[in-house]
């Protein structure tokens, strides 16, 4: 049996959906059921688990569930202590700054959800202050490991599409009211005060997808808008909402390309998965999802004819392959996790650090200025 090495994590803002589902219990939970994360030297990384958080009830009846023992209410303290060398941070966006501050300052490396702040200035001041201090430091950019998007980068790596002309992506779903049926999002996703709104919350998304598989945004165009004005809270409560629940953006990549996404909580879903991507190039094209990645090579595009006097006789959607997974997928969260544990223990290559994480709120926070002024905003690069 191969040598366990213990490191330490301090995980706060578990009891959130996000944190609980896929940090806990889908990443290192899933983690330690197989036994580790097993290092080059032929030993195997271990995860020791701290729950931090705010309610000692939760955070223990999570522990209880799940074979846990230490949780704590008291973050300093756990900051404090050198058997944890790790901190994450799942909570709410308008506590995340200043406890990895506190964290950095602590000397902790540090995996965060996104956004990494509420500002661009913040974002930035984190990623400097986590370089100043020597200290490992990662944002979660799940997405880039999908099936669908690993397939779809597949893609690209392998010359599929000649050049990319575009990529048209539409994300979201009916997110309900809350008033006669519970919604599916917490209460402060619509209150702008809170830290909520559709834009800081996806632009970060869509900023490391189009960076990280296509090429560098250079400048976007977007309208926002908060398209249900009302909503009721957990506790059944009507409450205005103040952030915005779609947003409309253009975005221009290097060589030309535009990409159009689409994110919205008040739309129903007339498409395959709750996000999928179309990517149209010189020599084929391409739609991923989560998890299904369909191509059209240019040797067996159709040829249409625009008729509309007659019912249409393609069905277009059978004119599509179905791109071969031809691997093993895990989960994306946990994939990165392991990236990241390996990047702390043996100092592996790591891309998706802090500054990675500044670069998709500058987004985010040019996207809503963009809106806010009704024009195009260049995209100035962040150091």
């Amino acid at each position: 049996m191969a040598t366990r090495v213990p490191i330490g994590i301090l995980l706060n803002g578990v009891t959130g959906r996000m944190g609980y589902r896929q940090h806990l219990v889908r990443s290192l939970l899933a983690i330690r059921e197989q036994g580790g994360v097993p290092l080059t030297n032929g030993t195997v990384l271990w995860p020791e688990i701290t729950l931090a958080g705010r309610n000692e009830a939760k955070l223990r009846d999570i522990a209880d569930r799940h074979g846990l023992t230490e949780v704590t209410t008291d973050l300093d303290a756990a900051l404090a202590r050198d058997d944890l060398q790790i901190y994450f941070d799942a909570q709410v966006t308008s506590e995340r700054e200043k406890a990895i501050t506190a964290a950095i300052t602590a000397g902790k490396h540090i995996y965060t959800e996104k956004p990494t702040a509420t500002t661009l200035s913040g974002a930035v001041e984190l990623a400097r202050a986590a370089d100043a201090a020597g200290v490992k430091h990662g944002a979660v950019q799940d997405k880039l490991f999908l099936p669908g998007l690993l397939k779809l980068r597949r893609l690209v790596d392998g010359g599929f599409f000649g050049r990319v002309l575009s990529v048209r992506g539409e994300f979201g779903y009916w997110v309900f009211e809350g008033d006669w049926q519970a919604a599916q999002r917490p209460s402060w996703n619509y209150r702008a005060q809170d830290g909520g709104g559709i834009t800081v919350d996806m632009f970060p998304h869509w900023h490391y997808v189009l960076e990280q598989i296509f090429g560098t945004v250079r400048a976007v165009t977007a309208h926002v808008t908060t398209h249900i004005g009302e909503r009721w809270d957990e506790a059944g409560r009507r409450y205005e909402a103040t952030a915005d629940d779609a947003a409309y953006g253009i975005f221009e990549l290097d060589g030309g390309v535009v990409a159009q996404i689409n994110s919205s909580w008040a739309t129903r879903v007339f498409r395959d998965e709750l996000v999928e991507f179309q990517v149209d190039g010189t020599e084929g094209s391409a739609v991923a999802g989560l998890r299904r990645c369909r191509a059209q090579h240019r040797s067996a595009t159709p040829k249409p004819v625009w008729n509309p006097d007659l019912p249409a006789t393609h069905d277009f959607r059978a004119q599509w392959t179905e791109v071969p997974d031809n691997e093993e997928f895990d989960n994306g969260f946990k994939a990165q996790w392991e990236m990241f544990l390996r990047h702390v223990a043996e100092d592996s290559a790591y891309t998706w650090d802090l500054w990675a994480g500044a670069r998709g709120v500058q987004l985010a926070e040019l996207g809503l200025r963009s809106a806010r002024e009704g024009r195009r905003v260049e995209v100035p690069e962040v150091s």
